[in-house]
């Protein structure tokens, strides 16, 4: 899926109340190249993308932001807006057999609530972009989860940490739930929660502790697709490109959210010590 250029760069143009050759000027370049990628007569060049696009992010013209606010402005009443940043691009229409097997859910194809959830992830990647999908939910299962031990030991499950209990009832049962769905929505669960997901499941926490930890992190929801039917009631609408301004400004983000996540997690195991089961009290 191409970027939708030529009207980006129409309505950058229009929101700063330039002329072609106004902005032409602004950005370096001559009015006709302005004039021909508005009418979507040429296809951009790499240089050129980045260009436009830095320059509307250093007037604060967050694009992409404006298109998620108008998307949601048209979604029906079964529709929800998603988004799934992707560390290059996606080639054809959405598969869920693509996705590694040891990601939080397992296979499937990941998607967040936000276009800013979506870019925090993949804003250290020089060539990533964020997908926008238009989801019907009609006549699909889902499986919701919260912050709870059943979410921490199936995403422990899949993510290879519970080789030792993966014959037990109890984790056999919630594998087979967490796969008698279409989709599933549930808390986000990233490589640093992972890290506290691991204490409880090596006997260090509890999890009481465990649950406060990860709940004190708070990086949204995802819905994961996990059926055919899921993903063929998906649809891309919009490919957004990201300048190297935006990922730098997203990737600063994330790292002070990352610092006060750190320093809750820290409370909130102090807080709930000696609360709640271990690992092998719950898996006897």
């Amino acid at each position: 899926m191409k970027y939708n250029f030529s009207k980006d760069l129409q309505s950058i143009r229009e929101i700063l109340g330039l002329t072609q050759n106004e902005f032409a000027k602004q950005i370096g370049v001559e009015q006709v190249t302005i004039s021909r990628n508005e009418l979507g007569k040429t296809d951009p060049s790499a240089k050129l993308l980045e260009r436009v696009y830095i320059y509307a992010f250093v007037k604060n013209i967050k694009i992409n932001k404006l298109k998620e606010m108008l998307w949601r402005d048209d979604l029906e009443k079964n529709e929800k807006l998603l988004f799934h940043g992707a560390k290059s691009g996606i080639d054809g229409e959405i598969d869920i057999h693509r996705g590694r097997c040891n990601n939080d859910f397992g296979q499937g194809f990941y998607t967040g609530e936000s276009y800013e959830q979506a870019i925090s992830f993949v804003s250290g990647f020089e060539h990533s972009s964020v997908y926008y999908i238009c989801f019907d939910d009609r006549n699909l299962k889902c499986k919701r989860y919260k912050v709870d031990q059943e979410w921490m030991m199936t995403i422990a499950y899949y993510r290879g940490a519970l080789d030792e209990y993966k014959n037990h009832p109890a984790i056999r049962k919630l594998i087979e739930q967490s796969r008698d769905c279409d989709y599933i929505i549930a808390p986000i669960a990233d490589n640093r929660m992972f890290q506290i997901i691991n204490s409880f499941i090596d006997g260090e926490i509890t999890d009481e502790q465990c649950k406060h930890c990860l709940a004190a992190t708070n990086l949204g929801m995802q819905y994961i697709l996990i059926s055919e039917k899921a993903a063929s009631q998906a649809k891309l609408i919009e490919r957004c490109y990201i300048s190297e301004n935006e990922r730098e400004y997203y990737k600063n983000v994330r790292f002070e959210e990352s610092k006060l996540g750190a320093n809750k997690v820290k409370l909130a195991r102090k807080q709930y010590r000696g609360k709640g089961q271990y690992i092998d009290e719950i898996l006897v």
